[in-house]
């Protein structure tokens, strides 16, 4: 069954799909070890203009999400199945040269790490021209105007000097910048930007963050940000999907996930946020355990070996039956527990929220 997670926004394509939409995503991987279900069953809509989060720990499906709206598993071994519509045109079923055309034109991504994604033997100056041509056919000279327009605008000081550097020759901030506007070179609608600030220091990542805010704007591009800081998904995001084990466990607007949250995975997620408000003497209070094996999930709800609120669900269900995504209220709110959500909402507000 395809449980559908909405952002806020209503804004149609004129297609009477929304801009983005994936419909019971699942990518799973062979392995001589068994199958390894990395997504399993995401569904979730985006509109142009908005920014939607994608926040869990390490082996949730985040990243692995991403790749498959890039096409990017094509010709591997991974089994896509499901639905990815982007600007009505349905990703899964594309050619590899069907979605190479788009990608880069109209979705585009900022990997995790800019030195092991750009070519190290290349100039940066080469590879941005590159991702211009690629999908254009103009003159050289033309796209090295826009690589040189892109890298000034991203924040590249002495843009057509530093044109001809190599990527070794750029800090991590101006590889994370340079990055950036080889996404933008050809203007894409969706951008996928995958730990865009890890490893970078907290000055040059509200840079960063400032930088695809203020392109989001001029572009009116939607984006979809990966995280494990729920900080970043705060400034960011309109809406937030926190996945675990593969599935979406929580999903709905920012303010509902940041100030009302219902599952007991998200409130340790929020539970281990620094806070500048708390004394020298007060301890984050990790999430005991480990993530789940994606070849062997727990039975159940994936979260429930780790879970310490088990007592207040009746019978064997977290154990027995994986609990469905439901909606609570009427804001596009959706949890997926067994415990009853006003006993949820009293634990929140008696245990967890004073510890926040």
């Amino acid at each position: 069954m395809t449980e559908s997670v909405t952002t806020t926004a209503t804004a149609g394509t004129g297609t009477g799909r929304p801009f983005l939409e994936l419909k019971d995503l699942q990518v799973h991987f062979p392995t001589d070890d068994g199958l390894v279900k990395a997504v399993n069953g995401l569904s979730f809509t985006l509109e142009r203009g908005k920014t939607l989060g994608i926040v869990g720990e390490s082996g949730s499906g985040k990243s692995v999400s991403s790749l498959a709206i890039m096409g990017l598993q094509k010709g591997t071994q991974a089994q896509v199945s499901g639905e990815i519509w982007l600007d009505g045109a349905e990703l899964v079923s594309m050619s590899v040269p069907e979605i190479r055309r788009l990608r880069g034109q109209q979705v585009a991504m900022i990997f995790q790490d800019p030195l092991s994604a750009m070519h190290p033997f290349y100039k940066i100056g080469d590879q941005l021209v590159e991702a211009y041509l690629v999908h254009n056919n103009a003159p050289k000279s033309v796209a090295k105007k826009r690589a040189i327009e892109l890298l000034d605008r991203v924040g590249i000081p002495s843009p057509s000097k530093r044109f001809d550097d190599y990527p070794h020759q750029f800090s991590g901030g101006m590889r994370q910048r340079a990055m950036i506007a080889m996404a933008l070179m050809c203007d894409p609608q969706l951008l996928i930007a995958d730990e865009p600030t890890t490893a970078l220091d907290v000055t040059v990542q509200a840079q960063i963050l400032d930088l695809m805010m203020d392109l989001q704007k001029e572009f009116n591009s939607a984006i979809v940000i990966i995280t494990h800081d729920l900080g970043v998904v705060a400034q960011m995001a309109q809406d937030v999907v926190v996945m675990y084990g593969g599935r979406v466990v929580e999903s709905g607007p920012v303010r509902d996930i940041f100030y009302r949250p219902e599952m007991p995975y998200t409130w340790g997620l929020l539970g281990s946020i620094p806070r500048v408000n708390r004394g020298g003497d007060h301890r984050l209070k990790s999430i005991r355990g480990t993530p789940p094996s994606l070849i062997n999930l727990p039975n159940g709800c994936p979260f429930q070996p780790r879970c310490d609120y088990q007592q207040y669900v009746e019978g064997h269900s977290c154990v027995a039956e994986v609990p469905e995504l439901l909606q609570i209220g009427t804001g596009g709110h959706r949890v997926r527990c067994h415990i009853e959500s006003e006993q949820r909402s009293r634990l929140f507000a008696e245990q967890i929220k004073p510890n926040l």
